[in-house]
Order: C-alpha cells, then sequence, then structure tokens
C-alpha cells in the first residue's frame, strides 16, 4: 500500500500504460481519477478498479485545452478532497513520415497533446499541490527524447520538450515540496505501437530488436516504475528523466 491515502490524476489511463498504472496505482492505495479522451476505455478502466475493490472515477479530458486540464484537477478535489499526484501520460505518435511531409496541422496536434498537454496539467495541478505543502508529477517522456528516431520529427520534438520541461518544473518546485520527474521509455506494447506498426512487420521487428533485451516492454514494466516515483521512496528524486528502455541508449 504504498500509496495508500493518495489522491492520483492519470492522463491517458483508458489504455496501455496509463490503464496499467491506474490498476496499480489503485491496488497501492490511491484513489485515481482516470482521465481520458476516449470515454469507452476511460470508463471500462474505473470498472477494472472498482472491480478489484479500488476507488476510481472517469473524467473526459482532451489535454490540450486548459478548460478540460482545470476540469480534471477540479474533479479531484471535488470527488476526493485534495491531489497528491499527477501522471501526464497521454500522448500520440503523429504521422510515421519524413518532416518536409509532415502537415503542418499533424505537427501541431502532436505537440499539443504531447507537450502542452504536459505544461497545462501541471499549471492547474501545482497550484493545489501548493496549498497542501507538497504533490508528485510524473510525465511520459520517451527515449525519442534523448535520442533521433527517424520519420517521427514531430514527436520527438515533443518528448525532447517533455524532458526539459520536467526539469524546468523540477527546479521551480525543488524547495516547495513537489516532485517532478519523467519517463523515457522505450518500444512497449500499447495501441500506440499496434497503430505505429501496422501492416510493419519489419518496422516492428527493428522497434523490437533495437533493444539489448531483446524484445519490446510491457505496459506494466512502464507502470512499477511510475509507482517508484510517484511513492515516498523516491523521495529524494526529482528533475530526472528515468529511462526504461531495454538498453537502448546504452548503445
Amino acid at each position: 500500500m504504498r500509496l495508500k491515502d493518495k489522491v492520483a490524476i492519470i492522463t491517458g489511463a483508458g489504455s496501455g500504460i496509463g490503464r496499467a498504472t491506474a490498476l496499480l496505482f489503485a491496488r497501492e492505495g490511491a484513489r485515481v481519477v482516470v482521465a481520458d479522451y476516449a470515454a469507452e476505455g476511460g470508463e471500462e478502466t474505473v470498472r477494472l478498479i472498482k472491480e478489484a475493490g479500488g476507488e476510481a472515477t472517469f473524467v473526459k479530458v482532451d489535454v490540450s485545452k486548459a478548460a478540460d486540464a482545470q476540469k480534471m484537477v477540479q474533479a479531484a478535489i471535488d470527488s476526493y478532497g485534495k491531489l497528491d499526484i499527477l501522471y501526464n501520460n497521454a500522448g500520440i505518435e503523429g504521422p510515421w513520415a519524413p518532416t518536409e511531409d509532415v502537415a503542418e496541422e499533424d505537427w501541431d496536434r502532436v505537440l499539443s497533446i504531447n507537450l502542452k498537454g504536459v505544461f497545462l496539467g501541471s499549471k492547474y495541478a501545482i497550484p493545489e499541490m501548493l496549498k497542501q505543502g507538497g504533490g508528485v508529477i510524473i510525465n511520459t517522456a520517451s527515449v525519442a527524447g534523448l535520442i533521433a528516431v527517424t520519420n517521427m520529427p514531430a514527436y520527438c520534438a515533443s518528448k525532447g520538450g517533455v524532458v526539459l520541461l520536467t526539469k524546468a518544473m523540477a527546479l521551480e518546485n525543488a524547495a516547495k515540496g513537489i516532485r517532478i520527474n519523467c519517463i523515457c521509455p522505450g518500444a512497449i506494447r500499447t495501441p500506440m505501437f499496434g497503430r505505429l506498426t501496422l501492416d510493419k512487420v519489419e518496422t516492428e521487428k527493428a522497434f523490437c530488436d533495437g533493444h539489448p533485451i531483446g524484445r519490446c516492454g510491457t505496459p506494466g514494466e512502464i507502470a512499477y516504475p511510475a509507482l517508484y516515483l510517484a511513492s515516498d521512496e523516491s523521495s529524494f528524486i526529482t528533475g530526472t528523466a528515468l529511462v526504461v528502455d531495454g538498453g537502448w541508449t546504452a548503445q
């Protein structure tokens, strides 16, 4: 029960890493606000949590919209009276194309969800955390925010931005009781990964073989590092980019 009596918001919690983390956090004692744009997936996550004896509520959110970011933070306050943990996890992959073939609207959408979404969620969570004397923010970045991946310029730019935004916010809040870190996963078998590699057997093989550990990761293998960062066990860690990539960036 490492998160006993904690209240957590997890964005993108309707599937993949977000769902795995929501289920784990609930098992560890957190009351979870499941935030997702897809209502069906989000409500299914809530159902799974409740069936396992946990407590959760769903809020439909477009993380790129300020009003929605405010709404999800307020949902935590209204439902559970406080906010201890925000996991800015929602993200999209964008088009698989070289820079010159990426449409401006696709670029804007990827940056709005992946980077602006982290900014907005944090912007409205931090004041609530300051009121109660502290909290934890975790952001999903990527190894693609540390090293380049061809044909994913917007994704790389957005995740690189998440890494530096995390560090900047961590420095701002280090003395105020709010710890802020990000996780940089390698290729993880999620619906996003499935879309990226759909009908591209060689692409999937290249991604998975790119990990010295010999395979792609699973959502649960990111959820447990998120749990560590959310818990008091990581009380001296802030401003870090925790790489969880099967050795990819060690090469």
